[in-house]
């Protein structure tokens, strides 16, 4: 692997800190209904192979391992694929967890279904590592496969922008700031955790596409037919947009 330097999603304290604001109760409990909701939009079934990229903690991955899937997931951070192989354990369930960087892991022809959930896409610093990491997941789709990516669109950025907010949760004071880069390229965010005296701020940007854009890149990655919706319940992606999700199929599929 090139040496591209470290970038922010590398800070494995980042994560550690910041796990029980974005895992807490609802997002685990809301797993069974995504996943209902990506096996309508794909007509994915057992004992099909799923690639959960940028896997977390495996709550998706854990899901559908428990509906028979075979599964991978892969991920950067040690603590938690730890967690994850933990949660197997106590499940008694066979999935496969991987520390590797999306933009250089492949495996041709592996799987019939990869996700990339939960807003986890944009944040390289370099623009053409994205279009990398889309390939490298194409390139490890079987034929007839399918690839869901769910992020936030440029469209619904725009709609929903506030400046700030500020909210308790898990013992933490958390404040939020958001700013828009260039012409809406991206989003800049700002938390501040405030817990007694204890401070921890962190400053990143996730790159942001349109729905036009997104369904071009993919094109570009080697994806012959891509659908933008609004949802993973399969809306369009209109005004009334909750997420930007894209369905994308391999050359020769659809």
């Amino acid at each position: 692997m090139a040496d591209r330097g470290t970038e922010w999603f590398e800070d494995e304290e980042f994560w550690d800190v910041f796990a029980p604001l974005m895992f807490d109760e609802n997002r685990w409990a809301e797993v069974p209904g995504v996943v209902d909701a990506i096996e309508r939009l794909t007509g994915a079934s057992p004992p099909g192979a799923v690639l959960d990229a940028c896997c977390g903690p495996g709550r998706h991955s854990l899901e559908f391992a428990g509906r028979g899937y075979r599964v991978t997931g892969v991920d950067l951070m040690d603590s938690y694929l730890e967690a994850a192989r933990e949660s197997a354990r106590d499940e008694g369930l066979d999935i496969e967890f991987l520390r590797a960087d999306l933009r250089e892991f492949r495996r041709p022809g592996a799987f019939d279904l990869a996700v990339n959930l939960f807003n986890s896409f944009g944040y390289f610093a370099d623009p053409a590592q994205d279009l990398g990491m889309l390939r490298n997941i194409r390139e490890s789709l079987k034929p007839g496969g399918r690839f869901v990516l769910e992020m936030l669109g440029k469209e619904t950025a725009v709609r929903d922008f506030t400046e700030g907010e500020w909210f308790e949760r898990n013992g933490w004071t958390v404040l939020t700031e958001y700013s828009a880069v260039g012409a809406w390229e991206g989003m800049r965010n700002r938390w501040i955790l405030i817990r007694g005296a204890e401070r921890i701020e962190r400053t990143f940007v996730q790159r942001l596409y349109s729905g036009t854009e997104m369904a071009a890149l993919l094109a570009r990655a080697g994806f012959g037919e891509v659908r933008i919706l609004g949802s993973l319940d399969g809306a369009p992606y209109d005004r009334k947009a909750e997420s930007l999700v894209a369905l994308a199929f391999p050359e020769g599929s659809g």
